[in-house]
């Protein structure tokens, strides 16, 4: 009798999306206020991830969203976020997972993090602040082929 291979279907799936830290500064105010010139806007990301559970593969992964902006010589606002997720990876390849974990992960992430980024800039007294997408998996590849330089 042929032995049969049973192939495990893939799972991915978020069980927990949440605020780990938050933090919004207003330097300026209320002085900032007022001025309409054009604010210099800068956004940087960081992600973390790490194994919670190996038994039943739950990871945890943080993005960390900066977002800085400055008119002239002030700065309006400063405001970061760690968004975090617990997800359940299961039935993946082991070579596969740091892509998983690098890019679909922070793309379920990034919404939450853009919206609660607008809400606080709004709620500090400024115009509304829409973030450009982030190509993780560019990011991603951009980060292998620098690894693969220094080895």
């Amino acid at each position: 009798m042929a032995e049969q291979q049973v192939e495990q279907e893939a799972i991915f799936t978020f069980e927990k999306i949440y605020i780990k830290d938050v933090s919004f500064e207003s330097p300026s105010a209320p002085k900032i206020f007022g001025k309409e010139k054009t604010q210099e806007v800068t956004v940087q990301c960081d992600i973390e991830h790490k194994p919670i559970d190996d038994a039943k593969r739950f990871f945890e992964v943080v993005i960390t969203v900066k977002v800085g902006a400055r008119q002239e010589d002030m700065t309006s606002f400063i405001v970061e976020v760690q968004q975090g997720g617990v997800f359940q990876i299961v039935g993946v390849a082991e070579e596969d997972m740091p892509g998983i974990l690098e890019v679909s992960c922070p793309n379920v992430l990034m919404p939450f993090a853009r919206e609660v980024i607008c809400n606080l800039i709004v709620k500090g007294g400024f115009p509304q602040l829409l973030i450009d997408p982030i190509n993780f998996q560019a990011r991603y590849e951009h980060n292998l082929a620098a690894q693969k330089k220094k080895v």
